[in-house]
């Protein structure tokens, strides 16, 4: 399969983030991560279009069965990021097992407050932004350990993804922590969607983003060269985790994150 502008196009627009590591992948495999990179997109978007829970679930149940057919050598369907994706699934490039972990991590945020508990939080966390990255790993020929590393790595973007994106997730009338660690501040998801900006909620996103810091710092980094391309989200990371947990909320990107993750490109390591 061959890399298209179009896919590199699609991906950059709505993942800059996992756009710019995946500039520091093997050529070879880059055309299969666009296309891993694209379907994540496909599926984090499936709550955020729906109107209703159960939309959101078939889009999800669409996606699966997508991958189930690539698998199983049926025909592509007529989609901008199905098509890349059935390539790469038929030429062996991508795992399907893996693509359908990542569906089914997603169905807990079809219905709004449906993680309750913090080990639902870090089990979603470890299935989505995790399961990109194990995904990845494994498409530039991870070992079942490494892919394992690559997933807490993974798991640790998403969780400062999450805690980046609460004033966003507020205006579309959402909150993705879990409702045990609210409860322990005082608080609902529904105050959370109303005042995100609250000193108590403000306090819990720097103590979470804090807890997330060290466990990331904590990591088993050793990983070779050739996967640093699935792991280079952790740069990034570490540097909103501790912009989070000093009492900033950073929604943006500057220079300074772009720079960092093509020095440790640029080096090999993350």
């Amino acid at each position: 399969m061959a890399e298209t502008p179009a896919l590199a196009g699609f991906v950059r627009a709505h993942d800059p983030d996992r756009f710019l590591c995946l500039l520091f992948a093997p050529a070879a495999g880059r055309d299969a991560l666009l296309a891993l990179t694209a379907f994540n997109h496909e599926l984090a978007r499936a709550r955020e279009a729906a109107t209703l829970p159960i939309a959101a679930l078939i889009r999800l149940q669409w996606w699966r069965e997508a991958v189930e057919e690539a698998a199983a050598g049926k025909p592509a369907r007529r989609h901008e990021v199905a098509g890349p994706l059935h390539a790469a699934v038929a030429a062996g490039a991508l795992d399907p097992a893996l693509l359908l972990a990542m569906v089914e991590a997603r169905e807990i945020e079809a219905e709004e407050g449906a993680i309750a508990t913090e080990q639902d939080f870090v089990t979603w966390l470890r299935g989505t932004a995790g399961g990109w990255s194990a995904a990845a790993g494994a498409a530039l020929g991870a070992t079942e350990a490494q892919r394992e590393i690559l997933r807490a790595l993974g798991a640790a973007y998403g969780l400062a993804g999450v805690l980046r994106a609460m004033p966003a997730q507020a205006r579309r009338g959402r909150c993705l922590l879990p409702r045990d660690r609210l409860a322990r501040q005082g608080l609902t998801a529904e105050q959370a969607v109303a005042a995100p900006e609250a000193p108590p909620l403000r306090a819990l996103v720097a103590e979470m983003a804090a807890e997330g810091a060290v466990a990331l710092a904590g990591a088993d980094r050793g990983l070779p060269t050739a996967l640093v391309a699935a792991a280079l989200p952790a740069v990034l990371a570490r540097r909103d985790l501790a912009r989070l947990a000093a009492g900033g909320m950073p929604e943006g990107r500057g220079i300074a994150d772009r720079l960092a993750v093509t020095l440790a490109g640029l080096l090999g390591r993350a």
